[in-house]
């Protein structure tokens, strides 16, 4: 029997000790996968990065865009350039296809939520003339790229003076002008503060380079109908200066903004410093804006508006992306003409003069428009908005002078003006078969009421000869057809 329990007692040993080795070799139990978790405090989509505390969503869009009888891409009237002038040059038909990407990340600190903003696109338009890039079609663009942090916004956002449906009021196109648009962003650094039941304050200096700079003309160097002579800004110094107040309601919004403008002139003569230049002056621009909701028309409709004022700071009424001249030809009424023609040239100011004993100051430019749109939801999945905006430019009677010392002010039967207006209506209707894609058709007019009239001899441009032009109010048409999946 002690022989039996002996050899038992050995060969359970032996198993044990053989188990414990094997179990000694095996890999310990590896740590739970951490899955990305869902990240519900900011709203739908946000998710948190693995291993931190901070929230990313992704998001974009990718549009299929046809402009026609059109100058460029979402749907430009053919205001300018070969379009204007409706030559063999010009494309009847503009393609674009772009995508967007955005990225925003959001994490909750003690001072606060510190966000950080990305929006960039990358497109290919045919038929619209070159675009920066490697391929002369392709365009890669920044919108946005911002970090927010206890009220303060660092880098490129929408403008502290423009409104949260910027230059749409209901409509696709971007050349709905008169009033400000900044839809890709500007350079700024600003503060927002939120005294609670959805009123705010904000105030911001911000980059005039890229888009708030219209011109500033010298009229003794070569002015034409075109261009009021030599465009000369002279480098920043002061970045604009933005206020704004806004209440935001169920009922909808209301916002005043206010901006003041540094105008600031190179040289008389731009080659030579010794020339002098005129003293530096102060434009400015003010803007109201309203936005209905809850409308009796319907759930979800809304009602859009703005109105700006300015005085030396023209971009703020032109937008941001509109040309600064525009030329629109058609046929001639008077015999002995060629074609007609209405001119429109837009400045922050004008003044004249090739040194500082000639030379005068800055004559600023008075622009003001109205921009609004009426949306309406006819069901789910078919909605409709009516749109429109007046523009008006104004030049002082100094600068009148100035500007029609060069542009033959003293023909017989020619009226030297260079006031004008730009009218545009138009309509869109979009059908959303799905949840984030749309197909949407638009159909914009503009109309450029020029306060130039008779005929007078125009030297060559482009391809137009040099003859008898009358001038003459001008209307066109455009269209634009839009395919866009959002994610």
């Amino acid at each position: 029997m002690n022989i039996i329990k002996q050899l038992a007692l050995g060969t359970a040993a032996a198993v044990i000790a053989v188990g414990s080795a094997q179990a000694a070799d095996l890999p310990l139990k590896a740590k739970a996968v951490e899955y990305v978790k869902v990240c519900s405090i900011y709203g739908a989509g946000f998710y948190y990065i693995p291993g931190t505390d901070t929230c990313i969503k992704l998001g974009g869009y990718l549009r299929a865009d046809l402009t026609l009888a059109g100058g460029s891409a979402y749907n430009m009237p053919a205001w300018n350039g070969n379009a204007g002038q409706k030559n063999r040059l010009a494309n009847d038909y503009i393609f674009r296809s772009r995508q967007d990407i955005n990225i925003d990340t959001r994490t909750a600190t003690e001072y606060g939520v510190v966000r950080t903003y990305f929006d960039a696109t990358f497109s290919w338009t045919t038929g619209a003339g070159p675009i920066a890039g490697a391929d002369p079609n392709t365009g890669v663009g920044v919108y946005y790229a911002f970090i927010q942090f206890a009220g303060f916004t660092f880098g490129k956002a929408v403008s502290q003076f423009d409104t949260p449906w910027t230059g749409y009021p209901g409509n696709n196109t971007s050349f709905l002008i008169g009033g400000y648009d900044d839809v890709t962003g500007i350079n700024q650094v600003s503060y927002t503060a939120e005294f609670g039941n959805g009123v705010s304050a904000s105030i911001s200096l911000e980059d005039q380079s890229a888009y708030l700079q219209s011109a500033l003309y010298n009229t003794s160097v070569t002015p034409n109908f075109l261009a009021y002579g030599a465009n000369s800004y002279a480098g920043t110094s002061i970045p604009d200066i933005v206020g704004k107040i806004r209440v935001d309601q169920a009922w909808g919004l209301f916002q005043i903004s206010a901006a003041a403008h540094q105008v600031r002139a190179s040289y008389y003569n731009q080659a030579l410093e010794t020339s002098g230049h005129p003293s530096d002056t102060w434009g400015y621009a003010v803007q109201g804006a309203l936005s209905l909701k809850n409308l009796p028309t319907g759930p979800g409709d809304s009602i859009n508006i703005t109105a700006t004022y300015s005085n030396g700071a023209t971009r703020y009424v032109l937008g941001g992306v509109s040309p600064n001249s525009f030329a629109i030809y058609g046929n001639n009424s008077v015999p002995g003409t060629y074609q007609s023609v209405a001119f429109g040239v837009a400045a922050d100011g004008v003044f004249a003069g090739l040194n500082n004993l000639t030379g005068t100051g800055i004559e600023k430019t008075n622009a003001w428009g109205v921009r609004g749109a009426f949306n309406h939801n006819w069901n789910p999945n078919w909605s409709s908005s009516l749109f429109g905006s007046y523009t008006k430019i104004d030049y002082n009677g100094t600068a009148t002078a100035l500007i029609c010392t060069g542009l033959g002010a003293n023909v017989a039967g020619f009226n030297c003006n260079p006031d004008f207006a730009i009218a545009q209506i138009g309509t869109v209707t979009r059908w959303t078969p799905v949840k984030n894609l749309t197909f949407s058709g638009e159909v914009l007019y503009t109309y450029l009421d020029q306060a130039y009239s008779g005929v007078l001899p125009l030297t060559a441009s482009a391809t137009k000869p040099a003859a008898n032009y009358e001038f003459k109010d001008q209307g066109i048409w455009s269209g634009n057809l839009r395919v866009q999946r959002n994610f």
